[in-house]
């Protein structure tokens, strides 16, 4: 736990080196049954007219149904004196860079669930990362499998869900979010987004042009679409504790007056 507990003590960003060193070892343990029990449609299932894709290679992998816990989720110390209950799943959104896995996890600390990414989960039941998968099959295949993961995990018991940077542009997704999850969005200006994610190279979408100039288009489609989370908090530069902290102020305040957890 203490290991742990140090990762939660850096910046708003986890170390992608450490994040992609976990994907990898997930997708070492899946298998072809995997992309199935997750999505509910496997490689031999007809999705769209043709076969839905999968990345996997050869080899004996454990199944995703008897495997360690989901991609993510973390070891968690329940604190009972918290004073927080939510009724249902939260559910971050954002674009990349706006920290919902560094602020995710430590949200779940504090309200004592597990923490699970979406796109970790995809990148297990695929068998491959996301960059991948989208250079194989492109943005809408990927995006039909991520409606499915998300579905399949609002299904199961309570937890703080990152979502992908698109998923919520996904109506479909969107809609099933508001009726399972409380949504919040973090929402974080160009400059903080562009320092955060300028030295990676596994934004599939930043290769589309000047990562920049993406991001800057990004916002300018997404974030009318992102005000209909139930929650918007603002995620800047400061250390990630503080966002964290505004997270669950935000939260308390949300169910004080909204003690069903339904959206304001």
């Amino acid at each position: 736990m203490a290991a742990g507990r140090a990762g939660l003590e850096q910046g708003q960003e986890d170390d992608p080196t450490n994040q992609q060193e976990d994907r990898n070892r997930d997708r070492q343990h899946a298998e072809p049954g995997g992309w199935k029990a997750y999505t509910g449609l496997g490689p031999d299932d007809r999705h769209g007219g043709r076969k839905l894709p999968a990345c996997r290679r050869a080899g004996n992998r454990r199944s995703l149904e008897t495997a360690a816990p989901m991609g993510d989720i973390m070891h968690v110390v329940i604190e009972l004196s918290s004073p927080l209950a939510l009724p249902r799943t939260l559910a971050l959104v954002g674009l990349m860079g706006a920290g919902k896995t560094a602020i995710g996890k430590r949200v779940a600390h504090r309200l004592g669930l597990p923490f699970v990414d979406a796109d970790d989960e995809i990148e297990r039941a695929a068998g491959c990362s996301v960059a991948e998968f989208f250079e194989r099959y492109g943005e809408a295949e990927f995006r039909n499998g991520e409606r499915r993961v998300i579905a399949r995990l609002l299904e199961g018991p309570q937890l703080v869900l990152s979502t992908g940077g698109g998923a919520y542009m996904d109506a479909e997704t969107r809609a099933l979010l508001h009726e399972r999850a409380l949504t919040v969005w973090l929402r974080a200006d160009l400059d903080v987004l562009f320092e955060r994610v300028r030295r990676r190279g596994n934004r599939p979408l930043l290769k589309q042009g000047n990562p920049r100039d993406v991001l800057a288009q990004l916002m300018n489609d997404r974030y009318p679409v992102y005000a209909e989370a139930d929650l918007t908090v603002e995620s800047s530069a400061q250390p990630a504790d503080v966002t964290t902290e505004h997270v669950i102020e935000a939260l308390r305040t949300h169910l004080a007056s909204h003690p069903a957890g339904a959206p304001a």
